[in-house]
């Protein structure tokens, strides 16, 4: 049964719900509803709330619950993901599953509130020092922000690996109708055979760790820690599609542009125009390969993005010089209207079509 939820509360109870048994955070805007949802609700269940006494602290003791094998997540906001990226590379060099929620807001700096998409270099391009990229899933509604935390902690725990839902503030403020999963208890067995967890009936004690001094060994882990990404690309790789049969220009945005891009694509169609709009749904990885199929017929691509051009880089990639690849955005946490978007579209159809 769908209920009418706000996007934070939807994705706090999604991890409830998909057994998230620690929760680490520390309030700022526009993700707070998250961390104050888990803060009645995870007591209430017996399981662990803290409220750390910075972002610092939080990803340090998800780092922690997550080397003991607990289904564990943070949350934060732009600011706070900065100053999180050095605890995350930690996780990525130890290989242990976590989920962050990162809701995102304008700057650079403190900047301010409102809904941006600016952390797309900072979370898809690695977000933390060292050759890895977390999983990045990239929500438009409450509905596919509680899908996609349900998945992001299965996805965490199959490749030991640290999962991102990296949703703009629009997504984490707005209230949509959505249905909830049922509750998910965590599981009492025992904890995997990788974890701190004391030997347990071992012949061993088990050690986590990202540290590898030796060059040679470092490469060779590194080099694993490559394969599994290439597994990733291979396996989960998401995106949804509008209306590209035969579209000309294709537009490519995601999150809550990626909503303003799809009224403006209907738009466009009821005036004739053949666009149509690819969604990536994962941003890492990227669907690449589907775009440079569409580079093969279309005319033209479009990116829009809440930020500077962020995104735009990977199309570009992809695109590989088929077609030329514009860009639209507005910065600052200023959400563009389709409207906007749709005169975009129409000037280069115009441009096209001489």
């Amino acid at each position: 049964m769908k209920e009418l939820l706000k996007g934070n509360v939807a994705i706090a109870e999604a991890a409830i719900r998909a057994g998230c048994e620690a929760y680490f955070g520390y309030p700022i805007t526009p993700q707070t509803e998250l961390l104050e949802h888990m803060a009645r609700r995870m007591p209430e269940l017996g399981r662990v709330f803290l409220q750390a006494e910075s972002e610092v602290a939080a990803i340090n003791m998800v780092y922690g619950s997550a080397c003991a094998g607990a289904r564990v997540m943070t949350s934060t906001s732009s600011p706070g993901t900065s100053l999180m990226m050095e605890g995350l590379s930690y996780i990525a060099g130890s290989e242990v599953p976590c989920v962050l929620v990162d809701i995102m807001r304008g700057g650079p700096g403190l900047g301010n509130i409102a809904p941006s998409q600016g952390d797309y270099f900072q979370m898809v391009k690695g977000g933390g020092h060292g050759d890895y990229h977390p999983l990045v899933l990239a929500p438009a509604t409450v509905q596919e922000a509680v899908d996609l935390t349900v998945q992001a902690f299965d996805l965490a725990q199959a490749y030991r690996w640290p999962v991102v839902v990296l949703a703009d503030g629009v997504i984490g403020q707005m209230m949509e109708p959505a249905e909830l999963p049922p509750m998910r208890p965590p599981d009492p067995g025992p904890r995997p055979e990788w974890a701190l967890t004391g030997r347990n009936g071992r012949d061993h004690s088990n050690l986590i760790s990202s540290i590898h001094l030796d060059p040679v060994e470092e490469e060779q882990f590194n080099r694993e820690i490559q394969a599994k990404l290439a597994r990733i690309r291979q396996k989960e790789t998401r995106w949804t599609e509008l209306d590209l049969q035969g579209a000309e220009i294709v537009v490519v945005a995601f999150g809550t542009a990626g909503r303003v891009a799809q009224s403006a694509v209907r738009a466009a169609r009821a005036e004739g125009i053949a666009a149509g709009l690819l969604r990536p749904i994962s941003l890492f990885p990227f669907p690449e390969e589907r775009i440079s199929r569409l580079a093969d017929e279309a005319r033209a691509f479009l990116v829009v993005e809440m930020n500077a051009g962020q995104m735009v880089e990977d199309v570009r990639l992809a695109v590989s010089g088929q077609a030329p690849v514009h860009f639209y955005g507005r910065m600052g946490g200023v959400v563009p209207m389709p409207e906007e978007v749709l005169d975009e579209i129409r000037s280069l159809h115009g441009q096209t079509r001489r």
